[in-house]
């Protein structure tokens, strides 16, 4: 028996989400499947994190045990021939007995992308949030700057259900950024774990005060406050992508 470690691309849009569902498509499934189809095993795919429905992913990571003769390369190449288009195996290599890409994770990256002008873009519709009028990005980078370090980000969590997930609310973000890019701009959250909605409420907080619809200082308010409802909406989920999960060498 061997545990692999693979490294994953995809398309959240026609997910609901990457966990198993009962009645839904998600990102696990289709793998176990493909991995059915190709090494003829039922084998439980565990992820680094589980994005929610319709968010996408360039470097998720994930282990499985397999028991078979073909070498990586080759499984690598069997699960993107019969997997949809809309998941990828970027890399796939055997992985030291105990590793575990969740719990040995030592940060993750996400990236939620938005398109700052008037005209929509029909290639960037599926990952890019569109907003028409011109954001402040000076103003957004102050109030990014309160996020940063260790707090309690009750403030930012999403509401009860989904995914069970550690009673306490203590984060810490280490990297939290506004980055333009000619028409567009990415904010850039980065930590050891993630509350539900986390990064999507940031997002939508930090847009309102780019907006001009609440000013930057207020941001530290809210998080100080751990009241959900002083935070901003819950940014549309095609924004987000989980960019990198990072591991020690």
């Amino acid at each position: 028996m061997t545990r692999f470690r693979v490294t994953l691309e995809y398309d959240g849009t026609d997910f609901s989400g990457f966990q198993l569902q009962p009645n839904g498509r998600s990102v696990q499934g289709v793998l176990e499947a493909a991995l059915h189809q190709i090494t003829r095993e039922t084998r439980r795919v565990i992820p680094a994190g589980r994005t929610d429905a319709g968010v996408h992913a360039r470097g998720q990571v994930a282990h499985f045990d397999c028991d078979t003769r073909l070498s990586p390369n080759d499984l690598q190449r069997g699960l993107n021939a019969v997997l949809p288009r809309d998941v990828a195996v970027l890399a796939l290599e055997p992985a030291a007995p105990d590793f575990d890409a969740r719990r040995d994770a030592r940060a993750k990256l996400y990236v939620y992308r938005i398109l700052n002008r008037p005209e929509p873009s029909p290639l960037r519709a599926r990952s890019h949030l569109h907003l028409r009028a011109p954001l402040d990005l000076a103003a957004m980078a102050e109030a990014a700057k309160s996020l940063l370090g260790s707090h309690d980000f009750s403030a930012f969590r999403g509401a009860p259900g989904g995914v069970p997930e550690d009673e306490s609310p203590r984060r810490s973000l280490d990297r939290l950024e506004i980055v333009p890019s000619g028409d567009e701009l990415a904010i850039e959250a980065r930590g050891r774990s993630f509350l539900r909605h986390m990064v999507r409420n940031i997002a939508g907080t930090l847009i309102e005060v780019g907006q001009r619809r609440r000013p930057p200082g207020e941001v530290a308010e809210v998080l100080e406050s751990r009241e959900r409802a002083r935070a901003g909406p819950t940014a549309a989920a095609h924004g987000l992508c989980l960019e990198r999960v990072f591991y020690d060498p």
